[in-house]
Parts: structure tokens; sequence; C-alpha cells
């Protein structure tokens, strides 16, 4: 039985062996590199650090990102069902046709509402 294990725990060696290896020798090649105050700094792109850290973005932004996360998952639920549509049909009838219908009828009203709203306008 404990030979149905020794895959697992080599693999758990093997990854132990790694994450230890890489940084044993990322300690033994950071201690070579020359250390002055320009490199110890917090930012090391050329840029002052002085302001705000990040920069504001409007809130319209984020209503488009989430509303494209939405619809994007909606359709991730959709695209299973289209594939097996007619087994589905051939199983269930016509009635599991009606309910993605009745899903897609409801996104289309959630894509009106936002587009009434101007959610998806850019220039207010």
């Amino acid at each position: 039985m404990l030979e149905n294990y020794l895959p697992v725990l080599l693999q758990i060696l093997i990854a132990a062996g790694f994450a230890g290896g890489t940084l044993v020798a990322s300690v033994l090649a950071g201690k070579a590199a020359k250390r002055n105050t320009m490199k110890d700094s917090a930012y090391e792109c050329g840029m002052l650090p002085i302001g705000e850290a990040q920069p504001r973005f409007s809130v319209k932004f984020y209503i488009v990102a989430m509303l494209f996360v939405l619809f994007d998952i909606e359709v991730v639920f959709l695209y299973p069902g289209a594939v097996i549509f007619r087994d589905q049909i051939a199983a269930y009838g016509v009635g599991i046709a009606w309910a993605a219908l009745g899903f897609i009828s409801i996104l289309g009203v959630a894509f009106l509402y936002a587009w009434r709203k101007g959610a998806l306008d850019w220039k207010q």
C-alpha cells in the first residue's frame, strides 16, 4: 500500500527541493550585488516618489468593467447549454428551449436597462 503514495511523496520532495534551492540561490546571488542609496530607494524607475501612489479613475470605468464581467459570465453559462442543445431538446422537449429563451430575454432586458441609464456612455 505504501508504494501507492511513493509518487506523491516524490513530487512533494521535488517541489520542496526546488523551492528551497531557488531561495538559497536568490540569497547567494543577492549578496553579490552592490548596494547604494539609489538601489535601496522604494522606487527604482527613475521617477521621484512624489504625489499620489495611484491615479484616480472615473466611476464610469468601474461600472463598465462590472457590466463586462457580468455579461461575460452569462455567456460562459450559455455556452455549455448551446453545445448540447440538440441532445437536451431530444431528452426534455422544447421546454428547455423556453427556459433558455427566458434567460436570454432577462439578459436583454438588463442590457437595455444599462444602456438606457447611460452606463455604457463614455462621454458623460
